[in-house]
């Protein structure tokens, strides 16, 4: 009886879930582009390893080493794969470090002292990074496990007494490996969790697309790894700025990715487009004023509406045409297979403007238009170039008015084509910003359209390096930060 109750609440759930109005897929074929990336990076962090003073005394053998250096470093083998559930593994093996540091060396009354160089060889680093959502709804490294293992060393001691220090170096390397096993994984802790997470900080969560809209791109629950692929599923939403808490209910269909061929996919859904739509209709921006009418269409107008020109005074008679265009209800996006298309309903008001004087109304007429859209991805930016595909104008008062506005159609569509279109795509091929973090932009990309949504492949291009754009926006103390970040010693040492 238990089951009924539980299957009832796992249905409750599922309807009131929040649909994504974006995905994005990061495939396992962007994998070697993401490590040689940051396998750049990690080489840098690790050869910045501060290894502490190592001093001790067995028997009457006394040693002292300083100044411990990481001269080079060679990272030969790497592998970059994920782990079903939350986790991105690298795995590195067969590493070498070359090192050099100060010796002190006492035995009985003898002494010695000066540089040495050695080598660590037979690296192994096994780093977990655990991805999820933070309560802003950022992707997150929420935690990192860590494996570092130094297998053998080497170091050669010159002068009178090398081969004795040969024999006796046996302690000196057995410190210097457990050192060296200890110091690795804080490197790595800290790059992970600080300075991994500091270059997410750059993608953008909720933020102004303009000074009238902006949007949410806010994790609706943890990424999902699987083996072939990393999943995310973002809210998606526009929002006009005056109202900070609008939100839209989503009912479009939920966008799916399949694809592997190339390293990312990103998906929209027709809710993701409309809310940019009603977003701008209810902040004001889907009118329009033209005041400056081409010859033509100034003479068909006067003509058209000469009836009601013909009773005004000379003056009235003589002023400027306006015509003014309100959308009078959010515009709707549809998707299907064979593309994407935008429908407009708006009131178009004919104006003689005096100087000095109340404007005129000549007439209101109603305006249906269609615009075919076609998306684009350059760079991070997604992008829409409209074009005017249906057009007619009727009066909303007779239908003989309708009738005669039909020599209007023609000319009025010119209007909207030359004057109109271009001001509008200026403003769509800016584009909105998709979530990547900064440094990172797409190529090649190829756009599909499905029933309800649409998809683009592409891949992906650091255009700046990771310790560039990490360097930028990491925290200022970095150093405070380190110590308070290092891992648990259990940890650090394998």
């Amino acid at each position: 009886m238990a089951l009924f109750p539980a299957l009832l609440l796992a249905l409750l759930a599922g309807a009131h879930a929040e649909l994504p109005g974006c995905k994005i897929r990061i495939t396992s074929k962007a994998l070697e582009l993401v490590k040689q990336e940051g396998m750049r990076f990690l080489e840098q962090e690790l050869e910045t390893i501060t290894i502490p003073d190592l001093r001790g005394k067995e028997g009457q053998f006394h040693y002292n080493i300083t100044e411990v250096q990481v001269t080079e470093l060679q990272l030969n083998s790497s592998e970059l794969h994920f782990q079903p559930g939350q986790e991105l593994i690298l795995q590195i093996t067969n590493a070498s470090l070359g090192l050099r540091f100060r010796r002190q060396l006492a035995y009985w009354v003898f002494s010695d002292g000066g540089y040495i160089n050695a080598s660590a060889e037979g690296v192994s680093i096994r780093t977990g990074l655990q991805l999820s959502q933070d309560p802003t709804g950022r992707m997150k490294v929420s935690n990192l496990s860590c494996q570092a293992f130094v297998s053998r060393m080497h170091m050669t001691f010159g002068g009178t007494f090398g081969r004795l220090y040969d024999f006796l170096s046996t302690f000196i390397i057995s410190g210097m490996r457990l050192l060296l096993n200890q110091q690795i994984c804080p490197v790595l802790y800290h790059s992970g969790m600080i300075l991994l997470n500091s270059l997410l900080d750059t993608v953008p969560v909720r933020s102004s697309v303009d000074e009238l809209v902006g949007i949410d791109y806010s994790l609706l629950k943890d990424p999902v790894v699987s083996t072939d692929n990393l999943d995310m599923e973002f809210r998606g939403a526009f929002f006009p700025l005056a109202e900070g808490n609008w939100s839209f209910l989503n009912r479009a269909v939920e966008p799916q990715l399949q694809e592997q061929e190339r390293m990312v996919y990103v998906a929209f859904s027709e809710f993701f487009f409309n809310s940019a739509l009603e977003s701008y209709f209810w902040a004001g921006a889907f009118r329009l004023s033209l005041e400056k009418m081409p010859k033509d269409l100034d003479m068909l107008l006067r003509a058209t509406y000469f009836g009601s020109i013909v009773f005004l005074t000379p003056a009235e008679i003589n002023s400027p045409l306006k015509l003014e265009l309100q959308v009078t209800a959010p515009p709707r996006c549809t998707i299907k297979l064979s593309g994407t298309t935008v429908s407009v309903t708006a009131s178009v008001s004919i104006y003689l403007v005096p100087p000095n004087l109340p404007e005129i109304q000549l007439s209101s007429m109603i305006m249906e238009a269609r615009l075919s859209a076609k998306m684009a991805l350059r760079g991070k930016a997604l992008r829409a170039q409209l074009e005017l595909s249906r057009f007619r104008i009727y009066s909303n008062q007779s239908a003989l008015e309708s009738l005669a506005m039909i020599p209007l159609q023609a000319p009025l569509k010119t209007v909207l084509q030359i004057g109109v279109m271009p001001m509008i795509n200026e403003r769509t091929w800016r584009g909105v910003q998709i979530p990547l973090p900064e440094g990172i932009s797409f190529v090649r990309e190829v756009v599909t359209n499905h029933a309800g949504f649409l998809t683009i492949g592409a891949d992906l291009h650091f255009a700046k390096g990771l310790r560039e754009v990490i360097e930028k926006n990491q925290p200022a103390n970095t150093k405070d930060t380190q110590a308070s970040s290092a891992p648990p010693p259990s940890t650090a040492a394998a």
